[in-house]
């Protein structure tokens, strides 16, 4: 794994232009930045990324089940009593899943680490999938790549792939976002055109347009019914909100589906280390209620964390992360090390919000660059992956995205 200086296409912004990525810079700032570029071999890339991914998303569908066994875990999921028949109900009726995307910290060497799953709603699939692709075609056919070289991206053929295997032909989907939002709104789109290669209808709305029929139906803009709805949207916020009680007996089938709130959800962290403890691929991390005491030398363990937290408190105690069970882009996350911090978010807005405690993997340093390897799911497979840097220890809403590539292998 390198980082490599590489000249950018020299139209690659009218092209942007042409096929909607209107988000390739955003607030002044580049987002989508092609002057350098990671580089990859293919054992790296099939060894510790794509292999791994893939083990990490099956221990996560293990993680489902117990936590749905335990009260206790719903609890510190701050899992809405309401609705947790909701969420029960779609994971024992097998309610699809149809992409997410691993937070890596991986520098070429040792075991790739899990961050984060972004389970539920992750960004930055339209220039994963596809504006990258375009990168390296454009860059092979300039002669500015070795010859053979490849890249890690099935991502669309495999999206298109699950949305046939999941529903008939000419289905109808639905596909939502918040208005005014180009970045959520590129997602969106570039789910909706796998779902149409898939030979489905793809049927746009705005999220704040649906609308609740008189017999408990959701509809769009036109007064068709949703079947099935795709939605950008968060499933913390959706279960707060007042048209959560209409969703089980609306008859849609929501994607990603309720279940994923588990995943998505910071409290999966502890929850995999305690099934999975020592597990190459994961970082100890428990719930700041169980150890938070302990760490400030004020208390004991509680919980059944304690012989956990024994074995990995030596490691914590010099550097870890608190990250609030629900966050995003990093806001409201702090980096400590012994006992001070070092490196805090900007964004707070997720301050209120319960913390987990994870050890601290720094991210490794490429022309004092950091970046975070975004290994994408489709359907329980790792079929992709987006590069995001930044020169904050905290990868960030406005961390540029690069493109990647695998180098031919040369004896």
């Amino acid at each position: 794994m390198r980082r490599v200086e590489l000249a950018e296409r020299p139209h690659w912004r009218d092209h942007a232009k042409e096929v909607g990525f209107s988000f390739a810079d955003m607030h002044g700032e580049p987002y989508w930045d092609e002057t350098s570029v990671y580089a990859f071999s293919l054992d790296q890339i099939e060894n510790d990324i794509e292999d791994p991914a893939t083990a990490l998303h099956g221990m996560c569908r293990e993680a489902v089940d117990h936590i749905l066994a335990s009260e206790e875990l719903l609890d510190k999921l701050a899992i809405p009593e309401a609705h947790r028949d909701l969420i029960a109900n779609s994971w024992k009726q097998g309610d699809p899943e149809i992409y997410g995307r691993f937070d890596l910290a991986y520098d070429g060497q040792g075991p790739a680490k899990l961050l984060e799953y972004n389970a539920d709603t992750p960004t930055s699939l339209y220039e994963s999938a596809s504006f990258q692709w375009q990168w390296l075609e454009d860059q092979l056919e300039a002669g500015n790549l070795p010859e053979g070289a490849d890249q890690f991206n099935g991502i669309h053929e495999a999206l298109v792939a699950r949305f046939a295997d999941v529903f008939e032909p000419d289905s109808d989907l639905h596909f939502t976002a918040v208005a005014g939002n180009p970045e959520d709104y590129g997602t969106v789109e570039a789910m909706g055109w796998a779902a149409r290669e898939a030979g489905l209808g793809a049927h746009y709305c705005d999220l704040d347009k649906i609308a609740l029929s008189d017999d408990g139906q959701f509809l769009d803009d036109e007064d068709r019914r949703i079947a099935v709805l795709f939605k950008l949207y968060p499933w913390e916020d959706l279960l707060r909100d007042d048209y959560a009680d209409h969703i089980e007996g609306s008859g849609c089938l929501f994607l990603e589906p309720a279940w994923k709130a588990l995943l998505s959800n910071k409290g999966l962290l502890p929850v995999l280390w305690e099934m999975f403890e020592d597990h190459p691929n994961l970082l100890p991390a428990f719930f700041e209620q169980d150890v938070g005491e302990a760490m400030a030398g004020r208390g004991s363990v509680t919980g059944r964390a304690a012989d956990a937290f024994d074995r990995a408190r030596a490691g914590l105690a010099r550097a870890h992360v608190r990250k609030p069970i629900l966050s995003r882009e990093g806001a409201s996350v702090e980096i400590m090390n012994s006992g001070q911090i070092i490196e805090s978010a900007s964004n707070t807005e997720y301050a209120e919000h319960a913390r987990i405690l994870q050890a601290y993997a720094p991210l490794p340093q490429f022309d004092g660059m950091r970046p975070v390897v975004g290994a994408w799911i489709i359907g329980q497979t790792c079929a992709g992956i987006g590069l995001r840097e930044d020169r904050s220890r905290i990868t960030q809403d406005l961390s540029r995205f690069k493109p990647h590539y695998i180098a031919p292998y040369s004896g």
